[in-house]
């Protein structure tokens, strides 16, 4: 990890000295910021320091597991629609290129603190903190000045581009105007390089000789009336927790930042838990004059004593007192106490990264963790879910802004508005319950019997109302109590 570290080191300072002499600026991210990220990534692969195998210490990746349950339940059953004249425009962008994407980008999210939705001309760019470069803040804590990075391989050649989004203020005459007036432009400059070596930027090479030849070097936008626009064109997506490593930093923590000794004392306990089952081994010990067989001397004379295979859990043992041939270990396992001790540090993991008590438990039947169905009375995970929707919800309105922005910049759709429209999942759902009372109230006449059928049994509409017509004329009492 040490030498990733360095690894990553360099490269950042690289990013940082080709930002100063394309553009100008230099980042603005503290160098604790900047740890912090790379400790919180490398936690999430399952990378912690803490992990030694000398010791036996291995890591479960908790972390991951934690922020895979905030993206699934922030975006269960998510839906966007769209009024407005472009509607249809609006629809396809978030169908084909958001919707089937937006769990695994807020699981992303959750692991650094922060991402960046941008749209890249064919669908969506997720950017993480360590891939971007904050320039400059407004009053607000809003950025208005920011770098991004990407890059690709072909062949023996890695290339890089640089990104330099900025509001860019300017005297300038428009065509129905005849004196000049101050103007604020959203400026985008892309810069490329080529290099033989992975990790360096290498040689300025021109846009039209990579794979971004249909971006200009520089971009200058504003509103049609020659006004400002009205955000950055990309979407934050932003943890909603305080910053107490950087205050001054506009990125959030990762999901976990608060639990880091939580999540390293639950490794080290699930490792001697796992260490003490394997260790538990039947073993026998026998001595050696049991198991040997008769010695004999091969065809040049030699001696030869004949080895015999034990089972795994079988020891020969010499010098064994004559009276005691055979001795039987049993090893007694702790596993009660050992799972009450991992329980107590789940439950405590998962309050320190937002979840109610007692969310994570391990499952008394498989011996897996997992997580607890939520409950109405469960106001601490409901919060948790409700802020990182809030926060989704802020990042989706200025991606498909950004999304517009460009659709009238390129001609994509029709000019017009548009106004979305967000529906979320409730995360205190339980299937079954939702069945019986669907059941009760199509018995009871409030909704159609076929409704209940196509919903709940996968029947087509067709055939839910063919059966309950065939069902009607029934004597017989059926699932609808019909007479």
């Amino acid at each position: 990890m040490g030498l990733l570290a360095a690894i990553k080191g360099l490269v950042s300072r690289m990013f940082q000295s080709e930002m100063q002499d394309q553009f100008h600026v230099t980042g603005i991210t503290s160098g604790d910021m900047q740890k912090a990220i790379q400790n919180w990534m490398l936690i999430y692969k399952g990378e912690p320091d803490w992990v030694d195998p000398e010791e036996g210490i291995r890591t479960i990746k908790f972390a991951k597991f934690v922020c895979e349950e905030i993206a699934r339940l922030a975006t269960l059953a998510i839906d966007v629609t769209f009024d407005g004249t472009r509607k249809e425009y609006m629809t396809q962008f978030w169908e084909k290129s958001v919707h089937d994407h937006i769990r695994e980008w807020t699981g992303i999210m959750c692991e650094c603190g922060t991402v960046i939705l941008k749209p890249n001309g064919v669908g969506v760019d997720i950017v993480t903190p360590d891939r971007f470069e904050i320039t400059e803040l407004d009053g607000n804590h809003n950025i208005t000045g920011i770098v991004f990075q990407d890059d690709y391989q072909e062949g023996k050649e890695y290339y890089t581009k640089l990104e330099y989004h900025r509001f860019f203020k300017a005297k300038v005459r428009m065509t129905d105007e005849e004196e000049y007036t101050d103007k604020t432009f959203y400026s985008i400059s892309n810069r490329a390089f080529v290099s033989e070596n992975s990790g360096e930027l290498g040689k300025p090479v021109d846009l039209t000789m990579t794979k971004w030849s249909a971006l200009q070097p520089d971009v200058h936008i504003t509103k049609k009336s020659g006004d400002q626009i009205d955000s950055m064109l990309f979407g934050l997506f932003r943890m909603p927790s305080t910053n107490d490593v950087d205050p001054k930093s506009p990125l959030g923590l990762s999901a976990f930042a608060d639990a880091i000794e939580e999540l390293k004392d639950l490794d080290i306990a699930y490792s001697r838990n796992a260490e003490e089952i394997f260790d538990s081994r039947r073993l026998v010990m026998v001595d050696d004059r049991l198991v040997q067989k008769p010695a004999y001397r091969d065809e040049k004379g030699v001696t030869v004593r004949p080895k015999v295979k034990l089972p795994k859990f079988f020891r020969a043992m010499s010098g064994m007192d004559a009276e005691e041939t055979y001795h039987e270990v049993n090893p007694q396992l702790n596993t009660d106490v050992r799972k009450s001790g991992i329980n107590q540090q789940l439950s405590l993991t998962g309050v320190k990264c937002g979840f109610s008590n007692g969310y994570f438990v391990i499952d008394e039947k498989t011996g897996m963790i997992t997580a607890t169905q939520v409950e109405s009375d469960d106001r601490r995970t409901i919060q948790l879910i409700k802020d990182v929707r809030d926060a989704m919800q802020d990042c989706l309105d200025d991606l498909f802004y950004a999304q517009s922005v460009f659709a009238d910049l390129y001609g994509l759709a029709p000019v017009g508005d548009y106004e979305p429209q967000y529906d979320f999942g409730d995360i205190t759902y339980n299937e079954e319950e939702d069945r019986m009372r669907n059941l009760t109230l199509a018995n009871s006449g409030y909704i159609p019997k076929w409704q209940y059928l196509v919903r709940f049994e996968g029947y087509s509409e067709e055939d839910a109302k063919a059966a309950v017509a065939e069902a009607s004329g029934s004597q017989e009492k059926g699932l609808f109590n019909e007479e």
